[in-house]
């Protein structure tokens, strides 16, 4: 990747304002800090360039929930406008094609989430849909008359509720809601392969399928159906047509993971019994997005299905009406997310997974000759570069043209390791911040830069991480320092702002943010390296970013520890398995006897492909190697043990698992299970709980903290030190 030296030197200036390096003595950033952070995403650019509109989540806590309105606010730069109000959650807004109007989903009043739609010149939010069901997405129509809907097809109870909701009083419909909440549930019956997932439990076969929603008659039409999830939806230009993405594989859709782009047309009136398939490729191909002239669309494919999420996402491109595909980016061999056309449909533009940064980057398109090159210093030029993350993007209507943007046309979602997600506009070349949610905050607080490091592991294997020094740091000083896997495997700690990191550096500790064999952004080679392979070249990696920390003379060997979530809890697992160096561990939805979680998570197919079927005699021994469960006998290291009590995708089983067997050895160990979480914490009670008692444990066994070893059933007066 060629540094652009001039935006270099603006992100230098740009995303850390004068403010933030001002002489007043600023303080450390704390756990309520954590909590009182705003989050930003969604940037959505009005189609007449002037207004860029965006969601802010903010902690209410005493409420102990979160809540999401949205704002806007001028591309040209100045304050902010709330638009809907504080009380109830929005969130998705989505400008009409005339720039009129916003619409945006709520579920106010605890009712369904629906589409509501605000004037962009003020007054209160219409419900505009109301389905029985809730909405999960929307997208308008070029025209603006209509929109499609993706939804949920609707439980019977839904459908009664729906019908004698005309029929009701007020008074009747809250009484009904209560009987509802009083009665016994139904047993689930199920019949599907793939028949649990995360945060929605156990599944039926109620499948997602599209609508086609007129506006102004406010009638609605399926234009989509048949065992199948369809999703993605996006309109052709001249609004005839809906792209979407499915998994339609014969003879059960839950055995592959293949899912394609098909075509159905908009005046559809049989439910989709007749649609185009546009990609016949067998792995993952979703994300359409239509060109100008509507002759082509892009997508991202992965293909090579056998290795499912450790294979590189490609950006491709077909004819819309089906035929050869062409893989753009194999060259490049970073995965890429969220393609879109510039107006004169010669560039594509797309967010790029790079070296531990997120970039968006541009393909030209040659398409005179019948071929699809790159284009001119495609592998160079990216419109937003260098050491940070872009999570999210959008055009103005008619912006974006060409590989060399002109005009203010792209608003982006940007944050770097010192600053948290805000929009920033991208004119020409120039990169400019318009939202400042957090900066009030910021600039009382002190925080630890983020260094990206290079360092070699045991066989040679260049690997990279970031480095967390501690607040104030001393040059030579050697210091308690904490190594945090990341989950995944297949992810990556990218240039953005680390919030736990940062509560760690505060509280005296060096942090190691290791990116290991088996994370994306460093080739598909990289990834695939720990294919049933998880601890052993991972496990050197994390190791090695150890060694070098201790040979820096930051890493005090004596005061070590470890710990992470999902993937980095059983990173944790095999790395206390393999070594005594860590003095604490805090492992967090982590596995442990993998064969016990077969059909008891929602991972079938991602068991079956990786290490085989758990039953045959050869799999089985893969199986029982991968298992963390088994070296917990050579575990020494005082591990607390973490997870969601709902938690589908890694269940708490193996969190309890572990605990069990540390504790029957009589080892030092806890267990921790926070009610009705999933696997991500939503909760700001049980996420300042989890973060506060990291600091205990790490802060009793790794820098020998006065305290007890184990940890109080209401750990809420603890002071961080």
């Amino acid at each position: 990747m060629i540094f652009k030296v001039r935006l270099a030197l603006f992100f230098a200036m740009a995303l850390f304002p004068a403010v933030l390096f001002g002489q007043t003595a600023r303080r450390r950033f704390t756990v309520d800090d954590y909590l009182a952070l705003r989050s930003v995403h969604d940037p959505q650019m009005s189609p007449d360039g002037q207004w860029v509109a965006y969601v802010v989540g903010t902690t209410k806590t005493k409420e102990d929930k979160r809540e999401q309105r949205i704002w806007m606010i001028p591309a040209a730069g100045g304050e902010a406008i709330a638009l809907t109000a504080e009380g109830v959650s929005s969130s998705h807004p989505r400008w009409s094609p005339d720039g009129k109007f916003l619409a945006f989903l709520s579920g106010r009043n605890e009712g369904k989430t629906q589409v509501w739609l605000l004037n962009r010149l003020g007054g209160e939010a219409q419900k505009l849909t109301d389905t029985a069901q809730d909405v999960e997405d929307f997208a308008w129509a070029p025209e603006g008359r209509r929109l499609v809907l993706t939804l949920q097809d609707p439980t019977p109870e839904e459908l009664k509720e729906a019908k004698d909701k005309d029929k009701q009083t007020e008074k009747e419909q809250e009484a009904e809601k209560q009987d509802k909440k009083s009665k016994t549930p139904k047993p689930w019956v199920i019949d599907r392969l793939q028949f649990k997932e995360d945060t929605v439990g156990y599944l039926d076969r109620r499948r997602t399928h599209l609508y086609v929603f007129e506006v102004a008659g406010k009638t609605m039409t399926q234009v989509t159906s048949g065992d199948y999830d369809d999703t993605e939806a996006a309109w052709s230009p001249d609004g005839k047509q809906i792209a979407f993405t499915s998994n339609r594989s014969k003879p059960d859709p839950d055995r592959t993971y293949n899912t394609d782009i098909w075509v159905v047309a908009a005046d559809n009136t049989d439910k989709g019994e007749h649609l185009t398939q546009v990609t016949t490729n067998l792995g993952a191909d979703r994300g359409p997005a239509w060109s100008p002239d509507g002759k082509w669309i892009a997508y991202v494919t992965q293909t090579e299905p056998k290795l499912f999420e450790y294979a590189t996402k490609h950006l491709a491109v077909s004819p819309a009406g089906g035929g050869e595909a062409k893989v753009l980016t194999k060259e490049l061999d970073r995965s890429v997310e969220t393609p879109r056309f510039s107006e004169d449909g010669k560039t594509i533009y797309f967010i790029v997974d790079d070296d531990g940064t997120q970039n968006l980057a541009a393909y030209t398109l040659n398409r005179d000759s019948g071929t699809v090159s790159f284009g001119d210093g495609v592998l160079g030029k990216r419109p937003i570069d260098g050491r940070v993350a872009v999570s999210g993007y959008s055009f103005r209507k008619g912006g974006g043209a060409g590989g060399n943007v002109a005009g203010r046309d792209i608003a982006a979602l940007v944050s770097t390791p010192e600053r948290p997600d805000e929009v920033f506009l991208l004119a020409g070349v120039k990169l400019t911040q318009l939202t400042h949610v957090n900066d009030e905050l910021l600039a009382k607080i002190q925080l630890s830069p983020g260094e990206y490091v290079h360092f070699k592991s045991k066989d040679g294997t260049t690997v990279s991480g970031y480095l967390y020094r501690p607040v104030d740091y001393t040059p030579g000083t050697k210091v308690p320092t904490l190594v945090r896997p990341h989950g995944g495997p297949v992810y990556a700690y990218y240039a953005e702002f680390q919030d736990e990191a940062q509560i760690f550096a505060a509280n005296g500790y060096a942090v190691l943010l290791p990116n290991p064999r088996g994370s994306s952004g460093y080739g598909q080679k990289y990834c695939q390296a720990i294919f049933a392979d998880w601890g052993n070249k991972d496990y050197q990696d994390d190791m090695a970013m150890v060694d070098w920390a201790v040979e820096q003379g930051i890493a005090d060997p004596e005061r070590l520890g470890v710990g992470g979530w999902s993937y980095g809890g059983i990173s944790t697992d095999f790395i206390i398995g393999q070594t005594r160096r860590f003095k604490a561990a805090i492992s967090g939805a982590g596995e442990a006897l993998n064969v016990s979680f077969y059909g008891h998570d929602h991972y079938v197919r991602d068991w079956e492909t990786e290490l085989g079927a758990p039953w045959d005699k050869e799999s089985r021994a893969v199986w029982d190697k991968l298992s963390p469960f088994y070296r917990v006998k050579e575990i020494t290291t005082p591990t607390m043990f973490m997870g969601g009590e709902i938690d589908w995708n890694v269940p708490i089983l193996g969190g309890e698992q572990m605990y069990q067997a540390m504790k029957s050895l009589g080892r030092e160990t806890a267990l921790v299970v926070y009610p009705g979480e999933y696997h991500g914490f939503t909760v700001p009670s049980h996420l300042r709980d989890r973060l506060l008692r990291y600091l205990a444990w790490y802060g009793h066994y790794v820098k020998s903290e006065a305290g007890p070893a184990a940890l109080p059933q209401d750990i809420s007066e603890h002071k961080a030190k």
